[in-house]
């Protein structure tokens, strides 16, 4: 299912503040800088199997009572730092909810282990040439 055709809506809540950075006056009156709170533990956009690999993969992005924070003050105005957030946090659920492929290891051919040794051997016998001991 598409990250975007799911309601989240329900358990997504914004928390607006004053925010930093440029904007002269405006920045001492609006509040501009733009929190959004999603509870992804009590949502029903996910199912438990979605909800662990979401645990598991953002696991430094999900807080101990299960909300995941997002926080945008790029922009001066409020309604642009809400989208902002909006589209990170969209972002963030795809990274979260991709599974990872197991790594399949390879063998390594018999011309290439061949070819490290030699390499090897030149090497060693370089530096036995170096040694004082040996001439």
């Amino acid at each position: 299912m598409d990250i975007k055709s799911r309601i989240f809506l329900p358990d997504i809540t914004y928390k607006t503040s004053r925010s930093g950075g440029p904007g002269g006056q405006n920045v001492n009156k609006v509040e501009t800088r733009v929190e959004l709170i999603f509870d992804f533990i009590g949502s029903e956009a996910f199912n438990e199997d979605e909800k662990e690999l979401i645990r598991t993969n953002l696991k430094r992005r999900v807080r101990k009572d299960g909300t995941i924070h997002i926080i945008s003050n790029r922009f001066r105005s409020q309604y642009k730092n809400k989208s902002d957030c909006f589209e990170k946090f969209l972002a963030l659920l795809e990274k979260g909810l991709k599974k990872e492929t197991p790594r399949k290891p390879k063998k390594v051919s018999k011309a290439q282990k061949e070819k490290r040794l030699k390499s090897k051997k030149i090497k060693s016998e370089k530096k036995q040439l170096r040694r004082k001991d040996f001439l």
